[in-house]
């Protein structure tokens, strides 16, 4: 399949090869919908086994941001950028600055933030050339780090979908099993204990585990056995995939909400948590605290602004589950159905505005 047959597939707009031989730069902009507004996305820098796998990468991911956008009710669009390299080795200054300079020449169609291999300080040098950017240093007038605000609404979204299981969304006294405690699941942490619940928690940095368990009393797990510990919710907030074949096995949640991105290994697994009665928040919809918070920055940012927003993910989730119980389909279509409505909506209005605009063109061409 050529790359045009494939960005016809899932009607992408836009795909920029960038290149900068001096600083080391070889970056891929994919934007997929602009309908709601300019396509935003963080910018992720991995060392991929081939140009390939970067490019579907990028594709796949601004796909996702612009359904994450969209059903967070998000005036935005959905993009993504992949930058070639190891992140730990690789990173220049003029690397950031020849990418800002890509990004200003597409003149707000896309808008960037961190992502996975990027930080708030490569997000100030890309500042310096262009003002697409979010996610750069609060002495800007920026937001800052992203995760306090992702944690919260992924705090928010396991409330909601605990009332959906077991008819209260009050967490005292349940048992949440979180795999994996970076810098995202570590304030999910301290949200959660403060409300009364108990802890098991693992990561594969053992210092993490150990911050977890003196902090919030947590019980540590080996890594392996996150997955089948008896527990009320399991929270993936580490590694993709941990929805599949062999975990729901042994499986003994009845929740699954986490911050993790890509949870279901393939969607058939949200299949089978709707045929097995677990509630399933989807992934983009309860982790979209940090690009909600972003957001934000495009009009002066206000905290108690973004965080009012965010606090939705809560209501956000409520309209999927209700939607899952009375349509008899698993809660990850009745997000995508969400996000797509909107967007299909949008496109309907432009039309109409388009079509009546052109009618009142030629109207006024007659008359003269």
């Amino acid at each position: 399949m050529s790359w045009f047959e494939a960005m016809e597939h899932h009607d992408y707009e836009e795909l920029v090869l960038c290149q900068d031989r001096n600083s080391g730069l070889k970056a891929i902009i994919a934007i997929h919908d602009t309908t709601l507004g300019p396509a935003l996305g963080g910018t992720r820098m991995w060392t991929y086994a081939s140009e390939e796998a970067a490019i579907e990468d990028a594709l796949r991911l601004a796909r996702g941001m612009t359904y994450k956008n969209a059903v967070s009710g998000l005036n935005l669009g959905g993009g993504k950028t992949v930058i070639i390299g190891d992140p730990r080795r690789d990173k220049n200054e003029a690397m950031f600055r020849a990418f800002g300079r890509y990004i200003q020449g597409l003149n707000g169609r896309y808008i960037t933030a961190e992502d996975v291999g990027t930080t708030e300080e490569d997000m100030n040098l890309i500042y310096q050339e262009t003002d697409y950017v979010t996610g750069i240093s609060a002495s800007y007038g920026s937001s800052g780090n992203p995760s306090p605000a992702t944690a919260w609404g992924v705090y928010r979204g396991i409330k909601a979908a605990a009332k959906e299981a077991f008819g209260t969304d009050l967490l005292e006294g349940k048992t949440i099993a979180v795999q994996g405690v970076g810098n995202v699941a570590m304030h999910l942490c301290k949200y959660l204990y403060e409300e009364g619940a108990h802890l098991i928690v693992t990561d594969i940095h053992k210092d993490s585990v150990k911050q977890a368990v003196d902090r919030f009393g947590a019980t540590a797990v080996d890594p392996a056995d996150i997955t089948s510990v008896e527990c009320d919710i399991y929270a993936p907030c580490a590694l993709g995939g941990t929805i599949n074949d062999d975990t729901l096995r042994t499986l003994k949640a009845k929740v699954v909400a986490g911050c993790a991105n890509n949870q279901l290994l393939e969607t058939r697994h949200g299949d089978q948590l709707y045929d097995m009665g677990i509630v399933y928040a989807p992934d983009y919809v309860i982790n979209a605290g940090g690009v909600i918070n972003i957001a934000d920055e495009l009009n002066g940012y206000n905290a108690d602004r973004a965080w009012s927003k965010i606090g939705e993910i809560y209501s956000t989730l409520e309209k999927i589950f209700e939607s899952s119980r009375t349509e008899g389909i698993a809660t990850y279509v009745a997000a995508d159905r969400l996000a797509e409505r909107r967007i299909e909506q949008m496109k309907n209005t432009r039309s109409t505005f388009l079509q009546n605009g052109h009618h009142a063109l030629s109207s006024r061409r007659l008359r003269k």
